[in-house]
């Protein structure tokens, strides 16, 4: 693609990469059959491609871009499918994330939407204003016919009708910050606890400290770790997506540079696609650029580890039929096709794939929040498809597909590492009970 941007603009790296980026693009329109939203909607402004040519618009003109511009740039659902089909390998991830982040720095948005994105960055990643949150969705239920009403309103429906009826939990600590293994140590790792998975699905992470605590490997907890990132990332608060950054990277480091870690061990994908990204994320901080970059060497997801590891002995409790769902971060953003199918049938679960499986369930971070439409129609879609292979339970690597899909179906949803503990003498999945 031909881009004409200016000798001062190109001065400034973010740009310069964008440049780099675009001139990529072929516009050959692979990316169309793939993207979701261009599938439900059909038009060119809501492909990959179409959103191209409004980025690089927007950024040559280095001006607060018109409302249309931020529409379709809104509905981008960041999973990625699209740079799994480039044949030109553009850097899509990093030329969305460049583009949110202009929009967030220069458009002002309507009160209502304002206020909402707000509301998420400030409860979202903290896990006791979260927590505290979902008591008082309990109380604002029955408003949320009402918000449906105005479309401004509709994400604090969706907010409401995502909301598990009660947390939980009522301490969203339950997890030691040290936790050794079992017998002889085989290996040390920190384990990302996240900031809505305490809260949404404590049992995941409790799951993933007891089969590494049977595998002999000592998880650590840091009590000085947070959020991510990921979530304000997405939204363009890229300042706020560093500063989290920052804050881990000082608490990993600390272990890894007291006693040692094998690894930092993620096992929620979305988080992952992103702890991978730190030296990115941080490549132009001088201070923290190396820092970065080692954590995100270090950084796996539960099953990448996990393949490491001597599971012999594991043995599925019961003949289930499991339909594997790939989150789109773990899929495309990741790049773990077969892993996480693989340890399972090692299990001895019978695994099926989903069709259409590289199409995104709607989750996708806040997106189902900010855009319900559409992320309801991709619910129905992914749910629709889930349905057709007839599964007795559905496995996936992602808290945010897990609260998606549930939302849409009866057959119960539950982490892949959930039944990996289940077959190696752990609890049965508290889905399954």
């Amino acid at each position: 693609m031909q881009t004409n941007f200016s000798l001062a603009q190109l001065a400034d790296p973010n740009i310069a990469e964008a440049n780099d980026i675009l001139r990529k693009c072929v516009h050959c329109g692979f990316c169309t059959a793939t993207c979701p939203t261009y599938v439900l909607l059909g038009d060119e402004l809501d492909s990959p491609r179409g959103r191209i040519y409004l980025i690089r618009e927007m950024l040559e003109d280095d001006k607060p871009p018109r409302a249309s511009v931020v529409k379709h740039i809104d509905r981008c659902l960041s999973c990625l499918s699209c740079t799994t089909t480039c044949p030109a390998s553009v850097d899509y991830m990093h030329l969305i994330d460049r583009a949110r982040t202009h929009v967030h720095e220069t458009y002002r948005r309507p009160l209502a939407d304002r206020l909402i994105r707000r509301v998420i960055a400030a409860v979202l990643p903290h896990t006791n204003r979260f927590f505290a949150a979902l008591r008082l969705a309990a109380l604002a239920r029955p408003m949320a016919p009402v918000f449906k009403i105005v479309p401004a309103l509709k994400p604090l429906a969706a907010m409401l009708e995502l909301a598990p009826h009660a947390p939980s939990v009522g301490d969203t600590g339950n997890i030691a910050e040290h936790n050794p293994g079992e017998g002889p140590r085989k290996g040390r790792v920190v384990l990302l606890e996240g900031c809505v998975q305490p809260v949404l699905a404590p049992h995941i992470n409790e799951a993933t400290v007891r089969l590494l605590s049977r595998l002999g490997i000592e998880v650590v907890v840091p009590a000085a770790q947070g959020c991510c990132g990921a979530l304000v990332h997405h939204m363009g608060r890229e300042a706020d997506a560093r500063d989290a950054a920052r804050a881990n990277i000082d608490a990993w480091l600390a272990e890894a540079d007291g006693e040692g870690i094998d690894a930092i061990i993620i096992n929620a994908s979305g988080c992952g696609t992103t702890v991978k990204d730190y030296g990115h994320l941080l490549g132009s901080d001088p201070a923290y650029a190396g820092k970065a970059a080692r954590i995100s060497s270090l950084a796996l997801d539960i099953t990448e580890y996990l393949a490491t590891l001597d599971l012999a002995a594991a043995k599925a409790p019961a003949p289930l039929r499991v339909a594997y769902h790939s989150a789109c971060s773990m899929q495309h953003g990741q790049k773990i096709i077969s892993g996480p199918k693989s340890l399972l049938r090692e299990a001895g679960f019978e695994v099926v794939d989903v069709p259409e499986g590289h199409l995104c369930c709607g989750s996708a971070g806040v997106y189902n929040v900010m855009q319900p439409d559409i992320a309801s129609r991709l619910k129905e879609r992914k749910v629709a498809n889930i349905e057709r292979v007839a599964p007795d339970v559905v496995a996936t690597g992602n808290i945010g597909c897990i609260t998606q899909i549930s939302s849409g179906t009866e057959t119960p949803v539950v982490h892949t590492v959930e039944l990996l503990d289940w077959a190696t003498g752990g609890v049965r999945p508290k889905a399954l009970i």
